[in-house]
């Protein structure tokens, strides 16, 4: 392996172009518009079975690609988010319905529909449900396998913390909460960082850095067999050496692997973006957490969470 130090040292001194936030969007921001047919034929059937994609939601570049590819990211647990994120698309409020006890099985009647071939899970922070939906991952998992047994699907959940119990009552549900989603044996295992150390509190309010960090260690401790996987955003004020830190902190627990993409502001009541990193910097750091051990990584301005997630 290279010494970190000095490549660490080498790329700081490395020129690239950074656009200002008030500019129009650099030439190598052009999302992948898919095969409209496709897309028009998910974006239908969601509407018509009363369904939530994190592709839809929020508003992912991406969605027309993955589609088109038979792979897809439903949003369970409804389209409201009980924390406050500032960079995030999806509604935040107090969710009108503890849950939809259908919800599992029209996802699934749409896999089947959609003849898709790799099926992501995620869902909104439930902190209003005692098992934070922990359960809407495994009810959704079975009921799609119950119809589709051999497909690969894949987990990305929140972080399972929080309430007014003291911190060891909240480790202990949180494992809890994890154990419960390992137990439906997903191929992946992911829970996104989002951003460097420093930035944790403006950017994912109610959630920390060591609490993600904790719980993806105890997905590897629990279920070796099981690859983990997070996600960073780039653009949000955090520099090269925080970037690797945060690679370096991944790779301490184990997890093999990382995606990397540019944060792109939804709304002017959201977060603005500090910079656009070039994709020679997004391929300079590919090559980091190559060399750091990472088995899969996705680095690049569009790059999404789910993209190109079946690609193992």
């Amino acid at each position: 392996m290279k010494n970190l130090k000095d490549m660490s040292k080498t790329r700081r001194q490395t020129k690239f172009s950074q656009i200002k936030p008030s500019e129009r969007l650099p030439k190598w921001i052009k999302p992948s518009i898919g095969k409209a047919s496709q897309l028009e034929k998910v974006q239908t059937l969601v509407k018509e079975q009363r369904l939530h994609t994190i592709c839809e939601e929020g508003r992912c570049p991406n969605r027309g690609e993955c589609y088109a590819s038979g792979t897809a990211t439903f949003l369970l647990g409804g389209s409201i988010c009980t924390r406050s994120c500032s960079f995030c698309q999806v509604n935040k409020g107090v969710p009108n319905e503890l849950r939809d006890p259908d919800e599992a099985l029209r996802v699934a009647n749409a896999v089947k529909i959609l003849n898709l071939n790799y099926v992501v899970l995620t869902s909104v922070a439930r902190d209003d449900l005692n098992d934070h939906g922990a359960s809407l991952f495994t009810d959704t998992i079975h009921a799609i396998r119950k119809l589709i047994p051999h497909i690969d699907i894949e987990v990305l959940t929140p972080d399972f913390w929080g309430g007014a119990k003291s911190q060891e009552g909240n480790t202990n549900l949180q494992i809890k909460r994890l154990k419960t989603v390992l137990s439906s044996k997903p191929v992946c295992f992911n829970h996104n960082l989002e951003t460097v150390e420093r930035l944790q509190k403006d950017v994912r309010r109610g959630a920390t850095y060591s609490h993600s960090l904790s719980l993806l260690k105890l997905a590897k401790e629990f279920s070796p067999d099981i690859p983990t996987k997070s996600g960073i955003m780039l653009g949000l004020g955090e520099n090269y050496s925080e970037i690797l830190q945060t690679l370096k902190d991944l790779r301490e627990i184990n997890c093999q692997q990382i995606t990397m993409g540019q944060y792109l502001r939804p709304s002017l009541a959201h977060m603005p973006v500090q910079k656009y990193w070039h994709p020679n910097e997004f391929k300079e750091l590919a090559k980091v957490a190559k060399d750091l051990g990472f088995k899969k990584i996705s680095s690049g301005p569009l790059i999404r969470s789910s993209y190109h997630a079946a690609s193992n």
